[in-house]
């Protein structure tokens, strides 16, 4: 599986997004490898969706997870304690409870292969304290 981040659904969605072409690339690249994302990053999507694109756009979005395009790993009232150290571990950046889900994710799985448009963030954020993320949106050497 690999992990989506709120960048990348944007980039997918947007035609004018510089990372656009890239999405589309990694996308089909990817295929048949199933897609996972978290709650928090739905919901950023959705927000940024109707707010740079329109209404549609976050219905198409969500159109997609019903057709099956990318499943959702369930946070639970456990993971909140690790959220809220992971938060406070990356405070100077800061980690927002999107992507601290998805470093929540990427340890569930025992991986961290990600697509996602924030370079910054996921080279610093760790899983599992020491292993980094794997940017499949921005590493080159992924054809």
């Amino acid at each position: 599986m690999v992990i989506a981040d709120t960048g990348f659904w944007l980039a997918l969605a947007n035609h004018k997004d510089k990372y656009h072409a890239m999405a589309r690339v990694r996308l089909i690249e990817l295929s048949p490898e199933p897609l996972i994302t978290t709650w928090p990053v739905v919901t950023e999507t959705c927000h940024l969706l109707e707010a740079r694109i329109g209404a549609q756009a976050q219905q198409l979005f969500l159109s997609n997870y019903l057709a099956g395009a990318f499943s959702l790993f369930d946070l639970t009232i456990q993971h909140v304690p690790r959220i809220i150290a992971l938060m406070k571990k990356y405070a100077d950046l800061p980690m927002d409870l999107a992507d601290a889900s998805l470093v929540i994710l990427a340890e569930h799985l025992g991986q961290g292969r990600i697509l996602s448009t924030d370079e910054r963030d996921f080279e610093a954020y760790r899983w599992k304290q020491r292993k980094p993320f794997q940017n499949l949106l921005l590493d080159t050497q992924i054809r």
